[in-house]
């Protein structure tokens, strides 16, 4: 879409040469030119005069051509040359014959001579404003082009932070009916409580689905649903501990569903049992989430979506440009991921 003439702009631009060329004249008339008061101040004031008729005829010329034929059709700059050169042409000729009566030299030119000086100086004239109101219209340009530019960079960071979201519900889901269905075979009683914890993690999967952001303490509240589903499944095979500082739970942010797929990683991967529970720690160190586990990895090669961290980290890296921090070593496996403050806070919801 093309940008709008900078009528504002241009405005400002015209008063500007005005004055600026008025008071540059005015020192050569004050100066060295030797002549009476009354002659400076005419000259001043002409000056002004035609420079300004000049540039916002010019202006109104580009306004009237742009209604007819588009901000940027190419007819507009045929039709706008010549135009604006034949206006500044006229308008200096009908000066000429003020100047030629005032001027008490003029015998020494003839006045078709006279005239041939103004005709040219108005083509001058012409041509400078022209010129310097290009670059005003093409700096608007720029703006424009440059706001267009990070308006659909954003919007392209909203639609792929809405996808990668939305590949996270349908992943977990299938896992959880598919768990669901176990225990039902099982235990029933245990499946109607995990049903519990499933239906508050999809109610609220569903209210926040449009936010970016979460309040860690919401976070925390679909993590600990998860948690409670994940323990009826395996019991006390699973240990997780939650350390967390009460004050920052509703005044730090995490991008929506990042606690949640952290921990599903840390089952996905690893073995757990009433013997050796897989151990997982979640606890703030600085300004950043910690999620940690015991490292205990599957003998089998399990075969990976790339919803779990590759999604978070792309996620949080369209948010904040921050990175996920992952660390293994012999024993552990972490997750760092910043702490938000609340300038990323989704309150648009």
């Amino acid at each position: 879409m093309p940008s709008p003439l900078p009528i504002k702009s241009l405005v400002r631009l015209n008063w500007l040469l005005v004055f600026t060329f008025t008071a540059i004249i005015s020192l050569y008339f004050i100066f060295l030119l030797d002549e009476r008061f009354l002659y400076k101040v005419f000259y001043m004031g002409m000056t002004a005069l035609g420079i300004g008729l000049v540039a916002f005829v010019n202006v109104r010329i580009l306004i009237l051509l742009a209604r007819k034929h588009g901000v940027r059709g190419k007819a507009l700059k045929r039709y706008r040359y010549f135009f604006t050169y034949a206006a500044s042409a006229t308008i200096y000729l009908m000066l000429a014959p003020a100047f030629d009566y005032f001027e008490h030299k003029s015998k020494s030119f003839p006045f078709p001579f006279f005239l041939v000086i103004f005709f040219i100086s108005g083509i001058l004239v012409n041509t400078m404003i022209i010129l310097l109101q290009d670059f005003v219209i093409l700096q608007a340009d720029k703006s424009h082009a440059d706001l267009e530019l990070s308006q659909i960079k954003a919007a392209h960071a909203e639609a792929t932070n809405l996808l990668l979201k939305q590949q996270i519900h349908p992943h977990f889901l299938f896992n959880a009916l598919n768990t669901l269905k176990a225990l039902y075979h099982k235990d029933p009683v245990a499946g109607d409580n995990y049903i519990v914890h499933l239906a508050n993690f999809l109610r609220a999967s569903v209210y926040n689905h449009a936010a970016k952001t979460s309040s860690l303490a919401d976070e925390l509240a679909l993590l600990l649903d998860y948690l409670e589903m994940q323990k009826i499944r395996f019991g006390s095979a699973l240990n997780c501990v939650i350390d967390l500082p009460i004050d920052i739970l509703n005044d730090r942010y995490l991008p929506s569903f990042s606690l949640q797929p952290l921990l599903e990683n840390a089952l996905k991967h690893n073995e757990l049992t009433q013997q050796s529970p897989l151990v997982v720690k979640i606890f703030c160190s600085e300004d950043r989430i910690v999620v940690s586990n015991t490292l205990k990895k599957k003998n089998l090669n399990v075969t990976s979506t790339h919803h779990g961290l590759a999604n978070l980290a792309e996620r949080y890296s369209l948010l904040s440009g921050d990175e996920v921090i992952i660390s293994e070593n012999k024993d552990t496996f972490s997750v760092s991921i910043r702490l938000l403050n609340n300038e990323y806070s989704d309150h648009r919801g």
